[in-house]
């Protein structure tokens, strides 16, 4: 029995060829990856999503305008919202998570931010009183919420957000107020038309006095109507690089007056005469923000792995050139410049995928202990979390971006269901958090580490590297030394010297006399390559862990060659930074691109099962490039057939304006 679960008759052969050469079961990796009930029900669903019409667009989806785009998706929302626990349990994320992947695709889905950021912010945030009384309501969709934070003029800066909420003690109400354009709120999903709740981040005055920005439950619809409540003024901000199914939206508070338990109080609260508690640790706060880049690394490392399925498919069935003059033409994936933009962006994909579910199971871990007062891990958590978003998401659509590439000129084509991947995945570069100000966020963390290690103080599990300094030689090509193991210490040697850097120059500077906002100003650039560092080590790291806590030995042995490539790649990717302070030389790095590249020749005939592992439907994929059954060609001129300019031979607009036009050329001759 092959070891490829996907062979089926009527296949492409060039694609069944590659299926026949796997070394792994793809079921068995799926498991590995899904969990064994997870990898079964996910097959499932994806199956009874066909049988029903209601849940399925019924013609490609880019070829709709904005407004047609919207109201199928909330047709479809509707449909799954009323069936969808016949097909999915819905009390699980991650089974109903992937019922909305089926059904939506990428473009958006209308409860997105109700299901991943308001409730998340109601249950984190609220205290019991208040979560008993919104809670069910809001997972019985009585009503739909959203999460306003960004402003016109202000996104990651939190502190200088605009909107006010003014505390009346002789009414016990809270007003909220939008005193200037800047001050609209600007961006929130869902908001436009869809929300008629939303969380809002406003800054909290009592008798005059600021506490910093907070978060409040606000009516912004009738519940009845949906016609905007007095002092709303609501609306979509218009169509976007991608996305264009949800509805971005804008908001303005008039002088908005809500009740005081409208607050949502389970960390910092507010008497009814006016009394301010402050939350026992600033950043509590952000528990909707943390939450989200908890989870946006397995949904950025979702989007590479669907991009990598697609162009490495399409490399298979694609000929093009002759590697041997006579021999004919051969499949794209042949050549090594090919393999190394597609394998490599594969090696990206599973390790976010992986690393991805470790970071979900720390969030979940320190959010529990949150819960019982336990605030110690908080700040690494939130350290930690902020260069992950940055690092995935930008080297995520660098990913995405290649595998676009590899595809040639159908790559370009929304055919390929990458360029639509690419806009979505892009957008997490800025959304939940600028991913320079990310990156300088932890290089904070990462600069007081090294001031506490000259102190003498302990440091936290994740930093305990940084005194690590007998770790001074690439051991690289050295008899008996582990691949990995070297490859990993020279990742930690390049972060800890790159911190141990940019902190020592920021205190010479400190010490001539230099403000300290104005040293940390003059060293941006290094302090954001420090925190590059340190995420990829952490990483690498959790990636390796992960592997080598796999029982299977064929699926831990075929994870181990992604793992083995993702560490050369990274190694020689930062390889200038091993030549300081003599750590390596050219020779050793040489050797490690060997490495590399003969990792390609390993992994290449493997390739197709690895993607087919992951399991993403050809509903959910939406590529014609991508398909399972590996037949283009045919389908590429079935997709073009249906476009709807093709209904008519002639454009109704050529009639009008260019025969016009050229019949008056000719009547001049």
């Amino acid at each position: 029995m092959p070891l490829n679960h996907l062979i089926r008759d009527g296949d492409n052969p060039d694609i069944t060829e590659e299926r026949q050469k796997a070394t792994f079961s793809t079921e068995e990796l799926a498991i590995e990856i899904y969990g064994e009930p997870l990898a079964q029900r996910r097959r499932e669903i994806s199956a009874e999503v066909l049988k029903r019409p209601e849940l399925l667009d019924d013609c490609p989806h880019v070829f709709l305008d904005r407004t047609t785009k919207v109201e199928n998706s909330m047709k479809k929302t509707v449909a799954v919202m009323e069936k969808g626990s016949e097909i999915c349990d819905f009390t699980s994320r991650e089974e109903l998570g992937h019922l909305v992947c089926e059904v939506f695709g990428d473009d958006g889905f209308p409860l997105s931010i109700h299901f991943v950021m308001f409730l998340p912010a109601i249950q984190g945030q609220a205290d019991d009183e208040q979560a008993e009384q919104w809670i069910p309501r809001a997972m019985r969709l009585e009503f739909i919420g959203t999460y306003a934070q960004t402003e016109l003029g202000h996104g990651t800066n939190l502190r200088a957000l605009e909107t006010t909420a003014t505390y009346d003690k002789r009414t016990q109400e809270f007003i909220l107020h939008t005193p200037t354009v800047s001050a609209y709120k600007w961006w929130p999903g869902n908001l436009g038309k869809t929300a008629n709740y939303v969380i809002a981040n406003a800054q909290l005055y009592i008798d005059g006095k600021s506490h910093g920005p907070h978060n409040f439950l606000v009516q912004i619809r009738d519940e009845n109507t949906h016609q905007p409540m007095p002092g709303i003024t609501v609306g979509d901000i218009g169509p976007k690089f991608g996305l264009n199914t949800n509805d971005n939206g804008f908001l303005r508070f008039d002088h908005v007056r809500i009740p005081r338990r409208n607050m949502l109080m389970r960390h910092s609260k507010v008497s009814a005469d006016g009394v301010y508690s402050p939350p026992v640790h600033p950043k509590l706060s952000y528990g909707a923000m943390i939450f989200v880049r908890a989870t946006m690394i397995r949904m950025l490392a979702h989007v590479v792995l669907k991009a990598a399925t697609i162009a490495i498919r399409y490399s298979c069935v694609r000929r093009q050139g002759e590697i041997k003059t006579g021999n004919g033409e051969v499949k794209i994936l042949e050549y090594q410049t090919q393999q190394h933009r597609l394998f490599t962006a594969l090696a990206r994909g599973f390790a976010y995928r992986l690393v991805g579910d470790e970071v979900k199971n720390l969030y979940e871990k320190i959010a529990e202990e949150v819960k019982h007062g336990n605030v110690e891990q908080l700040a690494d958590l939130h350290a930690l979390l902020s260069g992950m978003k940055s690092i995935v998401s930008y080297d995520s659509g660098k990913a995405i971006e290649q595998c676009r590439m590899a595809c040639g000129g159908h790559g370009y084509s929304h055919a390929s269901g990458i360029p639509e991947m690419y806009a979505v995945e892009i957008a997490g570069c800025t959304y939940e958090g600028e991913n320079m100000v990310m990156l300088q966020q932890q290089a904070r963390y990462l600069v007081k580490g090294i001031h506490r290690l000259a102190h003498g103080e302990e440091l936290s599990t994740m930093l305990q590297y940084l005194a690590n300094t007998s770790n001074n030689k690439f051991r690289i090509g050295e008899s008996g030394v582990d691949l990995e193991n070297a490859l990993i210490l020279a990742l930690e040697y390049i972060a800890r010297s790159t911190i141990e850097r940019v902190t020592a120059r920021l205190d010479s500077l400190q010490n001539k006399g230099l403000s300290a906002e104005n040293a940390w100003n003059e060293n941006a650039v290094e302090l954001t390559r420090a925190s590059r560092t340190h995420t990829r080590l952490w990483i690498a790291r959790c990636f390796r862990d992960r592997v080598h806590r796999i029982e299977n030995h064929a699926i831990r042995s075929a994870l181990t060659d992604i793992l083995e490539l993702f560490l050369t790649y990274e190694v020689v990717d930062m390889s200038q930074y091993l030549y300081q302070g003599g750590y390596a030389n050219s020779d050793q790095v040489a050797q490690v691109k060997d490495a590399m590249y003969k990792l390609l020749e390993k992994i290449r005939p493997n390739a197709v099962s690895y993607v087919d592992a992951y399991e993403v439907s050809d509903t959910e994929l939406r590529s014609v490039l991508g398909r399972r059954d590996g037949n283009v060609y045919d389908n590429l001129l079935k997709w073009a057939k249906s476009n709807p300019l093709n209904r008519t031979e002639v454009l109704p607009a050529v009639e009008k304006h260019l025969m016009p036009m050229m019949l008056a050329a000719k009547s001049k001759l």
